[in-house]
């Protein structure tokens, strides 16, 4: 297959290494194309926005936010033209970011308008798991559009999920992710219970995955945790904590349109803005339970 993608981020990135990695055709388009380099130095094209739909078999885009999802498929992109500038007529279309549903549903009446099919298909799952073809897709898409795009969701995840039609997919990653955001911070205040113990990381982070107090993130990044907890971290970027609190912002959005709280979340998103409001906007989502136990968790 040859497969587009627009947006060559942390995820966009490691699709494409995927992709590549199998024999794939890849032809890449990003805001800033110094930010696609590494993918085009392992063998992918660079294609400008306009023109990327009607020389592959599908476009996969997966972008930072609802701002940039809404101009990268409009007809006119900042200075440049979008997806949907030229003739799209039959053209299969995936996005993977994590979105409004409203978004998603905006989105797709514009493809279809413009004749084109249109998967929603955010994903659960960091840079590894992408890498080795094993995300977990949650799609919003008609039957047919989900038939056309599934030999190549298959590729990119161990199981695909449809949920229901477009905006179905966005809803259901809201709801995976929010005990995911919530447990970052209440594994900083279990953490701080137990600091005065003098345990080892790495020992405290095993015993929290093998128990009901840890869930099946600690078994993925533990090791990440740990060296964080230890003061060793590599500055590997996997999940920053801007993106953490514009999903937790999504996710208390969406649930003000539902007229549902979720007083929890509320509260976490609180902690992550003081964690941001001390610097920790781009660092990885690792160093929140130690900002906690270090100064956020002070009385």
């Amino acid at each position: 297959m040859h497969i587009g993608i627009a947006g060559a981020g942390k995820m966009g990135s490691a699709i494409a290494r995927r992709l590549l990695g199998l024999g794939h055709q890849v032809s890449v388009w990003n805001r800033t194309r110094a930010r696609a380099q590494p993918i085009l130095e392992l063998g992918a094209a660079w294609s400008e926005l306009e023109g990327l739909p009607a020389k592959v078999d599908a476009v996969i885009t997966m972008l930072t936010d609802d701002a940039a999802l809404d101009a990268v498929y409009a007809a006119v992109h900042g200075s440049g033209a979008g997806l949907l500038a030229g003739d799209v007529k039959g053209r299969l279309l995936i996005d993977m970011s994590t979105v409004r549903p409203a978004t998603q549903q905006a989105i797709g009446a514009r493809v279809a308008a413009a004749g084109a099919s249109y998967v929603e298909c955010p994903v659960g799952g960091s840079v590894g798991p992408a890498q080795e073809g094993k995300l977990l897709g949650f799609v919003g898409a008609a039957d047919a559009d989900l038939a056309r795009a599934r030999p190549l969701l298959d590729l990119l995840c161990r199981r695909v999920e449809h949920v229901g039609s477009l905006g179905a997919g966005a809803t259901m990653k809201l709801a995976i992710n929010l005990p995911l955001m919530v447990y970052w911070q209440t594994l900083g205040e279990a953490l701080s219970l137990i600091q005065p113990l003098g345990l080892d990381p790495k020992r405290v982070v095993d015993i929290f995955s093998e128990t009901s107090g840890g869930p099946n993130m600690l078994k993925v990044r533990g090791p990440m945790i740990a060296q964080a907890l230890a003061g060793a971290a590599d500055g590997k970027v996997t999940v920053d904590v801007a993106t953490m609190r514009k999903d937790v912002r999504t996710m208390l959005d969406q649930a003000a349109l539902q007229q549902v709280q979720l007083p929890l979340t509320a509260l976490a998103l609180s902690c992550f803005d003081r964690a941001a409001g001390k610097g920790l906007d781009a660092v990885d989502c690792t160093q929140l339970p130690v900002w906690w136990l270090k100064e956020g968790g002070r009385a």
